[in-house]
């Protein structure tokens, strides 16, 4: 019976590959036809055994800027490479609000070396929205994308511990120094109490420069976190 429904839902409700739009020939995750799931690239070891670039030979290592620069986490893990049809994929679903898309995100990170490779947390929290831009969007994507990609530890998933306190303009466009510059002093921890000697698990959709969970881990470093890792969807090269 229950495979005489689902054939039915194939039927009546087809399918449809998220990046091209291809119908498919069922619903199973991800969603995505063949072509565009062979373009879809996984970040694979070696990588930065700190930020989580890959890189191009040996065993894991600190990449050159990590030799020359402190982020306050103490790593990052990404599970795709910022490349097709993975942009399209987070774009629409920041830029779209197409939310239809977060199961077939949540899949691929789950099968990703990145999100096996994590320490189990005391806290997740997603990077936060300035309220403002939160009314705009309707939604955090990184919230969504922790409660899709953690759905068995979603009650240690907290939105209220780290804010952001200051409205500051999109990234996008902006130099590493810019970025920096731009979110300074831009999170506060609201009880740093529940902070203290706790691993922490920080969730953003795109790692690029890692100016912004460098910030996150710096506001969440002065509280007395005892660790923090950075998991994102996606890692920029």
């Amino acid at each position: 019976m229950t495979s005489f429904i689902a054939a039915c839902k194939e039927l009546l409700f087809p399918a449809f590959c998220l990046a091209c739009g291809r119908q498919l020939s069922s619903w199973r995750l991800p969603l995505l036809c063949s072509d565009c799931g062979a373009e879809v690239s996984f970040v694979r070891p070696p990588i930065c055994s700190c930020c989580g670039l890959p890189l191009n030979c040996g065993p894991d290592h600190l990449c050159g800027n990590c030799l020359t620069k402190t982020f306050a986490f103490d790593r990052a893990r990404a599970a795709l490479l910022y490349r097709e049809p993975v942009i399209s994929l987070i774009h629409s679903l920041k830029f779209g609000g197409q939310l239809t898309g977060l199961s077939t995100m949540a899949a691929l990170a789950r099968d990703a070396a990145g999100y096996r490779d994590l320490t189990a947390p005391d806290l997740i929290l997603p990077v936060p929205l300035h309220p403002q831009r939160l009314r705009e969007r309707g939604f955090n994507q990184a919230l969504l994308l922790a409660r899709s990609c953690f759905p068995e530890q979603s009650r240690i998933i907290n939105v209220d511990l780290l804010v952001r306190r200051r409205a500051t303009v999109p990234q996008t466009r902006l130099s590493g120094k810019e970025r920096r510059r731009n979110l300074a002093a831009a999170f506060t921890v609201t009880r740093p109490g529940l902070l203290k000697n706790k691993r922490i698990l920080l969730i953003d959709d795109v790692f690029t420069t890692g100016s912004t969970v460098h910030e996150c881990a710096a506001t969440l470093r002065r509280t007395g976190a005892a660790s923090i890792e950075i998991f994102t969807l996606a890692r920029a090269l």
